[in-house]
């Protein structure tokens, strides 16, 4: 039975799909930065891969600021649950 005063836990499913969410959005924004600097690399062509290399490093870069930023997020919501 489910007591009407205890905060309501969101499933493990719930949370496991917002983290493989995480991983997907990671793995999109670095494969179009690595994507991004391969179309420049062909387009501007120098003796190293600059383009591929500054821009995908660029994109991880941006991924771990987005996961930390989500992360703390979800901390937030459950310590606020927890109150």
């Amino acid at each position: 039975m489910k007591d009407k005063g205890s905060p309501s836990k969101k499933s493990p499913i719930s949370r496991y799909a917002r983290f493989s969410g995480i991983a997907f959005q990671m793995g999109a924004t670095i494969f179009l930065g690595a994507y991004l600097g391969r179309y420049l690399d062909d387009k501007y062509p120098s003796n190293k891969k600059w383009f591929t290399i500054g821009l995908t490093l660029f994109a991880v870069a941006i991924s771990l600021y987005n996961i930390l930023r989500q992360l703390n997020k979800i901390n937030a919501e459950d310590d606020n649950k927890s109150n």
